[in-house]
């Protein structure tokens, strides 16, 4: 889905969330979407990590 958007659509999400926010609340909701794609990411990778355990340990039995 987001391989479509190309560099056009970008520049215009970006005037739409500026036009919307403004300029001071853009820095706030980028930092709030990092911390939430990070938690994400952590996530999904300690899920992985324990299905890769625990698929370990059932062979090991």
């Amino acid at each position: 889905m987001l391989q479509n958007i190309g560099v056009p659509g970008l520049i215009l999400i970006l005037i739409i969330a500026l036009i919307i926010f403004g300029p001071s609340k853009l820095p706030e909701i980028g930092r709030a979407f990092g911390s939430t794609l990070r938690e994400f990411k952590k996530s999904t990778r300690d899920l992985v990590t324990d299905d890769i355990e625990s698929e370990t340990t059932k062979k090991k039995e």
